[in-house]
């Protein structure tokens, strides 16, 4: 599990999972109950970089359902992730 940052810091990715075959889950966290689309630019711009090795996209919110988008962003509450 490794974070994102790009040299001169115009990308970040709060956290990158990196499975042994190099393939990737990549997760932002947002302190809101919505996602907004300037909350994603980040994700869509690693799923245009490394492409098929992309697994996955999540934004961990503070909202109520897990939904996933349209675009195949995955929006999960924080509060489904506990035990």
């Amino acid at each position: 599990m490794a974070h994102l940052r790009t040299r001169g810091g115009e990308h970040e990715v709060d956290l990158i999972i990196e499975r042994s075959d190099g393939r990737v889950v990549a997760l932002e966290v947002k302190l809101t109950r919505t996602v907004a689309e300037d909350d994603l630019g980040h994700l869509s711009w690693l799923a245009e970089r490394i492409g098929d090795d992309l697994l996955d996209t999540v934004v961990i919110t503070c909202g109520e359902e897990a939904y996933r988008r349209r675009d195949g962003i995955c929006v999960v509450p924080a509060s489904l992730l506990g035990p």
